[in-house]
């Protein structure tokens, strides 16, 4: 697990807690900036799995 894969589950977590604290305060503004930072941590853990294939394809490429 690299950073990118951190942060995304930090953002995603940051997002659903803002999701759902505007939801129960009726606070459209609030669950907007979650549904946000879920997205934006689904697109850090996208970053980090093709990192993740590239470095693995990289190591299988010097290995043959």
């Amino acid at each position: 697990m690299d950073r990118e894969h951190v942060k995304g589950a930090f953002e995603k977590a940051k997002g659903s807690v803002k999701d759902a604290a505007g939801k129960m305060t009726d606070d459209k503004k609030m669950q907007a900036e979650g549904k946000f930072e879920k997205a934006k941590g689904a697109a850090h853990k996208l970053v980090g799995d093709v990192k993740d294939a590239a470095r693995e394809a990289v190591h299988k490429a010097t290995d043959d």
